[in-house]
């Protein structure tokens, strides 16, 4: 597939079909109060660091974003276990008190549902790499989500993330795509996003009747969601793999 690859710096007039682009998230994924809080800022506030695709009749089919953070500040250092959730956050926090950054993560590359399996992913995340490099960082860090840890909820994400094929390469798909593309494993971000509802939003959500006490296994969630019938409320707690790559 013909690609054409371009910033939303480049583009603003693309602002609406790259943020509306149809997506296949699960619908609780997109219920993480830091990512309503922030994630439709990036393409606002740092459109030089959203990336979008268009093919040859000029429809947008994938997008990426990412942000710039300060990793090296005060009290920082390390990626953090809140992944996701924290990246954000710090994020945010740089660009309103001006501190300059020195890492970009990525935060979401996401490819129309109707095109797929195409290895647009991989194409993505290459131009988000190349991006943060001619913007004159030496460094990309990723808070992955498997794509198919969803498939084994109750394996332990340190136990799937340790899974290799036969060739050395990782077991999990998306995971693989990133080993490809240069970058390593640098931890386990263990609480990278959080959800949590009443009983009646995790059953709007899911169309599950959450009225066990116990483990919920969610179909497309990681592990399984936190029941309490008798608080009238559940919480997921997704795990990440942080992954590094230099450029």
């Amino acid at each position: 597939m013909e690609l054409k690859v371009s910033s939303l710096a480049e583009r603003p007039e693309m602002t609406g079909p790259v943020v509306h682009m149809a997506n296949s998230w699960p619908e609780f994924v997109t219920q993480d109060l830091v990512g309503d809080a922030h994630y439709g800022r990036i393409a606002a506030e740092l459109p030089q660091y959203v990336l979008f695709a268009e093919d040859e009749q000029d429809v947008v089919v994938a997008h990426a974003y990412s942000v710039p953070f300060a990793l090296a500040a005060e009290g920082r250092g390390e990626l953090p276990a809140r992944g996701w959730d924290q990246v954000l956050v710090w994020a945010f926090e740089d660009l309103r008190l001006g501190v300059r950054p020195d890492t970009v993560s990525a935060i979401a590359i996401v490819v129309a549902p109707e095109v797929q399996g195409r290895g647009l992913s991989a194409r993505m995340l290459s131009a988000l790499r190349d991006n943060a490099r001619s913007l004159g960082f030496r460094e990309v860090v990723a808070p992955v989500r498997p794509s198919a840890k969803h498939l084994e909820p109750r394996t332990p994400i340190e136990e799937y993330v340790r899974r290799v094929r036969a060739d050395g390469l990782p077991h999990d798909p998306w995971l693989r795509v990133h080993v490809r593309a240069g970058a390593t494993v640098e931890r386990v971000a263990t609480a990278s996003m959080t959800v949590s509802g009443s009983l009646a939003q995790w059953r709007a959500w899911t169309g599950l009747p959450f009225d066990t006490r116990g483990d919920v296994e969610v179909p497309g969630a990681l592990v399984p969601v936190r029941c309490e019938p008798e608080r009238d409320y559940a919480v997921y707690v997704e795990p990440n793999v942080w992954m590094r790559h230099a450029l």
